[in-house]
């Protein structure tokens, strides 16, 4: 049972209404995710908002997905690493060994995402300071100054969903439960 209330078309606040009716376009159902920042509709435009925007980053889709994965995994958000394995194998193109690795923080044996999720924790870690030779080892793998900054974007989308799924402690969608960590296999 969630600790804060699972807003719905007809009981969210009227700001955060479209949100809602967005979110069920693009899903088919609404999100639990969705359902908690509705309560506050500054939150919920923020979420959309903030996703448009990393959206237009230079990253692949896959490569934001790295991100999304790590972060939330990293933040011990189980809701949100079972979303966005559920993107990874639906819309990016992932095959189920690399999303389990990612879930279970391990090596995907890409190097490029690999390279991808060292630097990913390295910022969560360090909240940004990382060192040199981090940043040297990212920029070695083929990305540039811009992405390293895009990093720190899609890790700022993850804090607001992996905190307020956290915070909130719902339950996972049930179209989400068959993408969870340890359900999902290679």
């Amino acid at each position: 049972m969630s600790r804060l209330p699972l807003q719905n078309l007809e009981t969210a606040p009227e700001a955060s209404r479209p949100f809602i009716e967005r979110a069920l376009g693009n899903n088919g159902f609404v999100p639990n995710l969705i359902g908690v920042l509705a309560n506050a509709p500054t939150a919920v435009e923020t979420y959309f908002t903030v996703g448009e925007i990393n959206g237009r980053a230079s990253l692949t889709l896959a490569e934001r997905e790295v991100v999304q994965i790590t972060a939330a995994s990293v933040h011990g958000c189980e809701f949100c690493v079972s979303g966005h394995s559920a993107i990874a194998l639906k819309k990016a193109g992932f095959d189920r060994a690399t999303v389990v690795a990612l879930q279970q923080r391990g090596i995907t044996g890409i190097a490029r995402y690999d390279a991808l999720v060292a630097f990913t924790r390295a910022v969560i870690v360090s909240r940004g300071n990382v060192g040199n030779g981090e940043l040297k080892a990212f920029l070695d793998a083929g990305f540039t100054q811009a992405q390293a900054l895009e990093v720190v974007l899609g890790i700022s989308l993850a804090t607001l969903c992996n905190f307020a799924n956290n915070l909130a402690a719902s339950e996972i969608n049930p179209q989400l439960q068959d993408f969870r960590p340890g359900v999902l296999q290679p």
